[in-house]
C-alpha cells in the first residue's frame, strides 16, 4: 500500500466549470470509479473486477471521465502483446464552480452527493456504528466560508490517509443554509 495514497502523481484540485464535465462526475458508478483511483491507479479490467460489472461497460464509463479530464494514463505496461493501461485520477478533489447571478464563477463548492451518503449509511445505522452530527448555528456568510476551508482541509487530509484494513468507511461533510427556525431577538 501506498504511505501517501495514490500511487501517482495528481493535481490537489481541479474546477469543474463545463457541464459535461458535472454529468460526468454525477453518475454513481463513475464516483465509484473516482474513489477507488483515490487509493491507486487501475486497469479497466481491475475496476470491473472491483465493481462487478462488465468490462465494456466500465470502460465506456473510464472513457466519458477521460475525455472529460477527470481521469488520465498514468502509467503503461506490456502484457504479452497488449499494452496495459492504468488510469488515475486528475486530482484529488473536484470543486464545482457554481454560477453567480452576474455570469462569473463566483464561489466553487465539492462536487458532493448526501443522497448517496444517506443511502450507503444506512446499514452502517442499523448496526450502531454510524459516527455522525449534524448541528445549526447562526453565522455569518464569511465565517461559514472559513469554517468550509477548514472541513475541506479535513476531506483533504481524509484522501490522504493510508489505505490499510477491510473496511472502507465513507466520509460526507458538509455546510449548507436552512430555514431552522431561530429564537427572536432577545428584549
Amino acid at each position: 500500500m501506498a504511505d501517501n495514497p495514490p500511487d501517482y502523481e495528481l493535481a490537489d484540485r481541479i474546477v469543474l466549470t463545463r457541464p459535461a464535465q458535472v454529468r460526468a462526475i454525477g453518475h454513481p458508478l463513475r464516483t465509484t470509479i473516482l474513489q477507488l483511483l483515490h487509493e491507486r491507479a487501475a486497469t479497466v479490467t481491475e475496476l470491473a473486477t472491483a465493481v462487478e460489472r462488465p468490462r465494456s461497460t466500465v470502460a465506456h464509463h473510464v472513457d466519458v471521465l477521460a475525455r472529460n479530464g477527470l481521469l488520465r494514463v498514468v502509467r503503461t505496461r506490456k502484457v504479452r502483446a497488449i499494452e496495459e493501461r492504468f488510469y488515475g485520477r486528475t486530482a484529488r478533489m473536484f470543486t464545482i464552480a457554481l454560477e453567480h447571478p452576474s455570469g462569473n464563477h463566483a464561489a466553487t463548492g465539492d462536487f458532493n452527493d448526501f443522497e448517496v451518503a444517506a443511502r450507503e449509511s444506512a446499514g452502517a445505522f442499523e448496526q450502531g456504528r454510524l459516527w455522525g452530527f449534524i448541528r445549526h448555528g447562526r453565522i455569518s456568510e464569511e465565517q461559514a466560508s472559513t469554517f468550509w476551508e477548514r472541513m475541506a482541509e479535513l476531506v483533504d487530509e481524509f484522501d490522504r490517509m493510508p489505505r490499510a484494513g477491510d473496511t472502507t468507511y465513507g466520509f460526507a461533510i458538509g455546510i449548507y443554509p436552512t430555514d431552522h427556525p431561530r429564537l427572536p431577538p432577545a428584549e
